[in-house]
């Protein structure tokens, strides 16, 4: 297998080269500020450390911990969760 060496600043299609994800998708983690990289005028630039050291630092857990955290200041958010649990016929605390 031949090395691949990448330079230390990568595009967004390098970056997608490297972790083996499309554009679209590594495109609307950056928009999100979920992977980093910076917008320079109308393009993507990502440091490859930056990449390296966020990769290992993403777990399923921390991840949904982030997005829920987001939601904590929703005032909806109690009312959602009593009419799911009132869809799936169940109680939110358990007995």
């Amino acid at each position: 297998m031949e090395q691949v060496t990448l330079p230390e600043v990568l595009t967004l299609e390098e970056v997608s080269q490297y972790l083996r994800l499309p554009v679209e998708t590594l495109q609307h983690q950056a928009l999100q500020g979920k992977i980093p990289g910076r917008k320079i005028e109308s393009e993507g630039r990502f440091l490859k450390v930056a990449i390296d050291d966020w990769l290992p630092s993403q777990s399923t857990g921390s991840t949904l911990l982030q997005q829920a955290g987001a939601f904590a200041d929703d005032v909806s958010l109690t009312d959602l969760r009593t009419s799911i649990y009132q869809a799936r016929g169940r109680s939110e605390v358990e007995e």
